[in-house]
């Protein structure tokens, strides 16, 4: 191997070996699984306390993509939560290991550069966007802060983002779920003094609010088994709040004048290059314990967004089964043109879940063959087809009560 391949080796397996699990102490959050989490409150938050170390990293620049949409917009902005799955660029702006910001990331994106993106090229909000009649909607962080800039949209994920605030603290930093919503606070008040009240809670209940949390509060949390976690809570009860966690946030948006929501499931991460590695599968199996875990968080997620449709007045709220379009991909693969069902194209080790996507000699040549790009994240075309789930169920029922194409449809009346 050469000289310029082992150097970032040898600097991510030292990072990893600092940042090992440490002994955290059990969040407050996690004391009390009967109690929901607090009421929202736009205060209990300061803008300091979105950073977990106290480095900086000059932000890598994100190129503008040139595919613009053609159709008039279906709704007048598109706003982002969430992770690694969704983030665009926000992690540029952090001290993380955590970062999509060189290649080979983004060498299949509109700009054939990186942006930020944990992917080869378009996330499943790329694609969303334009469906909608928008443009690519930018990250919070690399924006200027005007309501011009964020008057269609705006993405606030991060990866290594949790509904747990300690969820991927290894990783440096990351702005939580919490935090987010602590963001979206702001630019709601921003769009209020700018365009007056009315205007902006009518620009709000008419946007389409998408989430993709919690995944990492069981990567970095709950199966690296921080604080002891496992021996505490049984995966049911680690299940319940976090999906009560989400649902409290929804609440909360809902009573800042969001209407219409999708929260994306989570995929089954026992199929990840990285757990295929880490539990030495054989031939490529799944780890069906994991699996088993994300299919109950999943059950009780849309049972609980159900629920909660029916109590909020005039919300439109739809969960959308990350695991059942996934599982249908892999399950399907030929049908759907992909013959590398296991291994990542870019990594090391086997099933090149070893070690992140650090550089382009690690990568395979054809992406568009492979369902995963790197440890955790699928290809753009694996993500084309979960948006087009998501849009209508193209390819398969992915989303209850509705899919996003029938929540944005105009009302008949």
């Amino acid at each position: 191997m050469s000289i310029s391949l082992l150097l970032p080796l040898l600097l991510l397996l030292l990072s990893s070996f600092f940042t090992r699990s440490r002994n955290l102490a059990v969040p407050q959050e996690l004391k009390n699984l009967s109690q929901n989490i607090i009421t929202y409150n736009t205060s209990a938050i300061s803008p300091s306390s979105s950073l977990v170390v106290s480095f900086s990293i000059s932000p890598s620049p994100s190129p503008t993509p040139t595919t613009l949409p053609v159709n008039p917009p279906l709704v007048p902005a598109f706003f982002v939560f969430g992770d690694s799955s969704v983030d665009c660029g926000t992690n540029n702006y952090l001290g993380t290991l955590a970062r999509a910001d060189h290649s080979p990331y983004g060498r299949d994106f509109d700009t054939h550069k990186p942006t930020g993106r944990f992917c080869n090229g378009r996330i499943p909000v790329d694609y969303l966007a334009l469906r909608l009649g928008l443009p690519f909607v930018p990250n919070y962080l690399g924006q200027m802060g005007t309501v011009e800039d964020m008057i269609k949209g705006v993405n606030y994920a991060s990866a290594g983002a949790g509904v747990i605030f300690s969820s991927g603290s290894e990783l440096g930093q990351r702005i939580s779920f919490t935090q987010q919503i602590q963001q979206f606070s702001d630019t709601l008040q921003s769009f209020i003094l700018n365009m007056g009240e009315a205007a902006a809670n009518e620009l709000i209940s008419n946007s389409v609010f998408y989430i993709s949390i919690g995944v990492n509060d069981y990567i970095h949390y709950y199966l690296r088994n921080a604080s002891n976690i496992q021996n505490l809570y049984l995966p049911w009860s680690f299940n319940q709040f976090v999906a009560a966690s989400i649902r409290q946030e929804i609440k909360n948006l809902y009573n800042m004048n969001v209407r219409r929501v999708i929260l994306m499931g989570l995929p089954p991460i026992g199929c990840a290059p990285y757990y295929l590695w880490r539990y030495n599968s054989k031939n490529g199996e799944c780890i069906e314990e994991i699996n088993d875990i994300i299919l109950e968080y999943n059950f009780v997620m849309r049972y609980m967004i159900e629920e909660l449709g029916l109590k909020l007045p005039d919300a439109k709220i739809t969960f959308c089964d990350m695991y059942e379009g996934s599982m249908d991909i892999i399950k399907n693969h030929e049908l759907y043109g992909f013959n590398v069902t296991a291994d990542a194209c870019c990594g090391l080790g086997k099933y090149k879940g070893w070690i992140m996507c650090f550089a382009s000699e690690i990568a395979c040549s054809n992406a568009t063959n492979h369902i995963w790009w790197d440890q955790y994240h699928p290809t753009d075309a694996v993500n084309a087809i979960l948006a087009d789930n998501v849009w209508n169920g193209l390819h398969t029922k992915m989303c209850y009560p509705m899919n996003l194409e029938d929540m944005v449809a105009p009302r008949t009346k």
